[in-house]
């Protein structure tokens, strides 16, 4: 049987190391570093979006018990306008992460990491009208090897 996608990047530890790696990069980029540079950004930002991570990807449900819902991140989200091309360098900047953290360079690792992100960024630009509605109750998605799991 195939590890989850979190055991197969190395548990915990990579998801963290993800998430710092990702926040650099999303501060060092021109268009991106706004959002992430707000003084009042929690400062436990990189470890609530590594235990969001590792639990999507198969981990334990660290974000769920301490953070909330689905709803609760989409909401933290919506309703900044259009923000495709932010939603593009986000991706990118999680793609260049994975390297930067030393994550598996397997093939299928790395598509399906890809393929989780752009699916995450397209479900947050869902809401991205300014008088956009999110859905109370929307569970953490799970994502495996095969893409997003019912």
């Amino acid at each position: 049987m195939r590890p989850t996608l979190f055991e197969f990047a190395g548990g915990e530890p990579a998801f963290l190391a993800l998430a710092a790696a990702h926040h650099v990069r999303c501060v060092n980029d021109p268009e991106l570093n706004h959002p992430f540079s707000h003084p009042d950004q929690n400062p436990q930002h990189v470890e609530r979006l590594a235990a969001y991570w590792a639990e999507v990807m198969g981990g334990p449900p660290g974000y769920s018990a301490s953070c909330g819902d689905q709803s609760g991140l989409l909401q933290m989200h919506a309703g900044n306008g259009d923000m495709t091309d932010l939603g593009r360098r986000f991706v990118e900047c999680f793609v260049l992460a994975a390297d930067d953290a030393g994550l598996p360079d397997d093939p299928d690792f790395r598509a399906a990491l890809r393929a989780y992100m752009q699916w995450a960024v397209d479900d947050v630009l869902t809401y991205s009208d300014h008088d956009a509605t999110v859905p109370t109750g929307l569970p953490i998605p799970h994502w495996s090897w095969n893409g997003l799991q019912p």
